[in-house]
């Protein structure tokens, strides 16, 4: 490792504590707003599925890009908690049997395993609506244009035309032969749009002029498509031991992938393509978005 990737390697370990300490009060027992209760098993619950390491690569994204117009880290910090919460609810909803039916979730039992189905559905359904609860909370220290901007583009992400819309067309692709631009439509929904979202919030955070602002969705899009590119090829020359879960189950349910249907060589090769493309948006941004041309490099090449 050089000393570049050691300095990088560094700061996604920083500030995914850093998003970590935020999770981890906002998943406390103490009440917030009009709330009358925390019930202490569905809680445990949550923090199981939200307080068990991993990247965090998500809100790092949100964070490095609000740092490109020197935005405020508080307000920065607590929108990556907000779509890190949603990117927990979907790992939670996705292990679950009636889903991809996995028991394993970075190293450890899944919330269904721990502790049930009911609680682990329970447990998504309070993580999703707790993220646009934080979004909305007047200590954001946001104007409620960019408020609104913030939770309207999350909802979006997130829902029949995002991450969930994805998922189903992901399910489908197991009874079915998707073509390429099928799968890259399912894709970018269920991958793609909360990384697209990542990118695109933190300009909103930097209050961003458009340009800018579609600049960084545009990044978003293309990084997204990186990652589960790189997720399949894992999913191919990896094992469970080196990724925290299963792998080999997309070829076993005969699931499309692009890797399936173009090969380990020609997805290497896509991926530094797309490296390239995703660098190449930052142009303008000079050194100011260094960070976030080493996590295009870092998505295309991690090995977990």
């Amino acid at each position: 490792m050089n000393d570049a990737s050691k300095s990088f390697s560094g700061l996604l370990t920083r500030r995914a504590a850093e998003i970590e300490a935020v999770l981890d009060r906002l998943l406390s027992p103490n009440c917030s707003g009009e709330e009358i209760t925390r019930p202490p098993k569905l809680l445990a619950a949550m923090r199981h599925g939200v307080l068990n390491g991993g990247k965090r690569i998500r809100p790092f994204l949100v964070i490095e890009a609000a740092r490109i117009f020197d935005a405020d880290m508080k307000a920065a910090l607590a929108t990556g908690a907000a779509l890190e919460l949603i990117h927990c609810y979907s790992l939670i909803h996705d292990d679950l049997p009636a889903m991809d039916d996995d028991d394993l979730r970075r190293g450890k039992p899944t919330v269904h395993i721990a502790f049930d189905e009911a609680t682990a559905i329970l447990a998504g359904d309070s993580l999703l609506t707790l993220a646009f609860d934080v979004l909305a909370r007047p200590q954001s220290g946001l104007d409620d244009g960019r408020k609104a901007a913030l939770v309207l583009g999350l909802a979006q992400a997130a829902g029949i035309g995002g991450m969930a819309g994805g998922q189903i067309l992901d399910l489908d692709a197991e009874s079915s032969a998707p073509d390429e631009a099928s799968i890259i439509r399912l894709q970018s929904m269920k991958t793609g749009a909360l990384l697209r979202y990542a990118c695109e919030a933190g300009a909103i955070v930097g209050n961003a002029a458009e340009k800018e602002r579609d600049r960084l969705k545009r990044f978003g899009e293309i990084i997204g498509l990186a990652f589960q590119l790189a997720d399949d090829l894992l999913d191919v020359t990896s094992d469970a031991s080196q990724m925290g879960k299963a792998t080999g189950k997309d070829a076993a349910r005969g699931k499309g992938t692009l890797v399936g249907l173009n090969g380990v060589d020609w997805a290497r090769n896509r991926l530094d393509g797309l490296v390239g493309e995703a660098c190449a948006l930052l142009e303008s941004f000079g050194d100011r978005a260094d960070v976030l041309r080493q996590t295009a490099i870092f998505i295309a090449r991690r090995e977990s």
